[in-house]
Formats: C-alpha cells, structure tokens, sequence
C-alpha cells in the first residue's frame, strides 16, 4: 500500500499498546473487524518490529478505564529499554485525583509517567471534558507535571477547544487527529474543528490512527493525504508527533507499513522539521529522556 521512503535514526513511537487478556478483558475489542486483536500483545512482540524501523523509544498508552492497568504498564516500562513514557489512567472526577497521581509516582516505572488520557470518546456527554469536576481532575494533571491526551470523536473537539482555552497551564495532546472520517472521504466538520483546536498554543496532535479510520483492506496514502496536511498545516511539525497506533493498526497495515505512511506523508517538510516529528516533538511534550526514561517532577516545558 505504501512506497519507501527511506529511513531515519533516534525515531520515538508516540502511541501504542499492550494488553493480556488474561489479565483483563478489552470489552471494546468486537466485531469482525477487530477480530484479530482478541489476542496477547506484548512488548516483546513489539520490540522487533519497532527495532527493525529505528524506533529507539516509545510511549505506552492506556486502553481501559481500570486503575490498575496504569501501575501495570508503568511496572512494564520499569523493566524495558523501550517504553520511554506511559499515559496512564485515573479517575478525574475524585476528589483526591492529586494524591492518587503522587502515588503512581511512587510506583515501579512511576518516573516514566507521562500523562493521563480518558475514553472520552465513550462519553455520551459531548462537553464532559467541561465538567467542573473533571476540570478540577485536569488543574490536577497539570499541577503535576503531566500532560493530557485526548481520545475523541470530532463532534467533541469544541469541547476540547473550551477546556485547551480554560487551562492553558495544561498541555493537551490529540491523539489520532480527532478520529476524522477517512473511509468517507470528508473533512468537515473535522477539519474547521481541528483548527479551531490548533489555535492553542498548548495542543499537540499525533500523526497517528489513520490507517484504522481508513478502508482497512484498500487504503492508500493518497486517502490520508488531506487529513495529514490538514494538521501539518494547523499544528506545525513541532506540535506534530508521530504514533503508530500497535496493535490496533494491524487491523489495516503492518508496522512498517504505517511508519513509511508517515514518511511519505511529512516528505515536503525539511530534515529538522521530520525530526520534530519523528522525535523531537514527543521528547519534548512527554518529557521524555533521550535514553528513554521520563524526567522526573514538575512541570516541564511543553509546547
């Protein structure tokens, strides 16, 4: 499906997976189309493939509202050489949100949490990220030092244009471009919403789950081109990173498969600015230590 595109070093993979169903169930893992992730995914599985296209660190996203899942992803990142930052889960809406996140901290791979993400998508409440208490859940995330990506469908990115705008102490970060509608071929409302979005100077956007939004058997780059430029243009490539989307992604590509994607996808850009969104720009929104362990404390300065 996609061309080379040559190569890069020192690359940082900003989103991906692991799960044992053994462990705990993926209740959204349903349907023929995702049938083939009903299985174990681990970091040993990813590790080849990562190393084979240059990744030299990555972030671990969540994927269930559980709060133990985030002290067994940090646990994994304790013990890899890989995973350089996690994005783990809380409850915003406790009261005691700040304490819970100092003791995540305090945990095994505690100092490669990175940042917090919620299934907003799942909300039936489009203005949920405005709620007062999950505002108080996100002043929280920032007082710590944390950023906070946001998983949503497009109808909630004015929402989350609202709430960037209220805390812009808080670095929220978009993760696959807003899930717009690919397989269709349209942009808007998508495209006026990610803009919207972009105008503040404390968002970021991951290049990232688009092949999944796309026809997962016929997909070309050319069908992701203007949702890829669309953000290019809006965000810029240092609040540009890319992601990979493992294991999901294997629904429609192969790892490479994806990465080559981006490759062809960012090619008009200069060299520096490939390696903000390769690397640099995750490095810095994360924190993320160039030998992959996260920094450790407050606030960073994220951008």
């Amino acid at each position: 499906m996609t061309g080379s595109a040559g190569t890069a070093p020192a690359l940082v993979d900003a989103h991906h997976h692991v799960w044992d169903l053994s462990v705990r169930d993926q209740e959204w893992i349903t349907g023929e189309s995702l049938a083939g992730l009903r299985r174990n995914f681990s970091l040993a599985d990813l590790a080849p493939e990562a190393r084979a296209a240059g990744v030299t660190a990555t972030v671990l996203v969540q994927t269930v509202t559980a709060a133990e899942e985030t002290s067994e992803l940090l646990a994994l990142a304790a013990d890899s050489e890989l995973v350089a930052g996690v994005v783990g889960w809380t409850d915003l809406t406790r009261p005691d949100v700040a304490d819970t996140l100092a003791a995540l901290r305090e945990l095994p791979g505690g100092q490669r949490l990175a940042g917090i993400r919620h299934q907003v998508q799942e909300e039936p409440d489009p203005e949920w990220l405005l709620r007062p208490d999950v505002r108080r859940g996100l002043t929280a995330v920032a007082d710590a030092g944390l950023v906070y990506d946001l998983v949503v469908l497009p109808h909630q990115l004015p929402a989350c244009a609202k709430i960037a705008a209220e805390l812009p102490e808080l670095v929220f970060v978009l993760d696959h471009l807003g899930k717009p509608p690919i397989v269709t071929g349209a942009l808007e409302p998508w495209a006026s919403a990610v803009r919207a979005l972009a105008v503040r100077p404390n968002t970021v956007c991951k290049l990232s789950g688009m092949v999944t939004e796309a026809d997962h058997k016929t997909w070309t780059v050319d069908d992701l081109r203007p949702y890829a430029d669309t953000v290019l243009t809006a965000f810029g490539p240092g609040r540009l990173m890319f992601g990979s989307d493992w294991p999901v992604s294997t629904t429609a590509a192969a790892y490479a498969e994806v990465l080559d994607a981006a490759r062809l996808l960012t090619r008009s850009l200069g060299a520096e600015e490939r390696g903000e969104v390769f690397g640099g720009t995750a490095r810095r929104v994360y924190g993320l230590w160039a030998g992959g362990a996260s920094r450790v404390g407050g606030r960073n300065s994220r951008t």
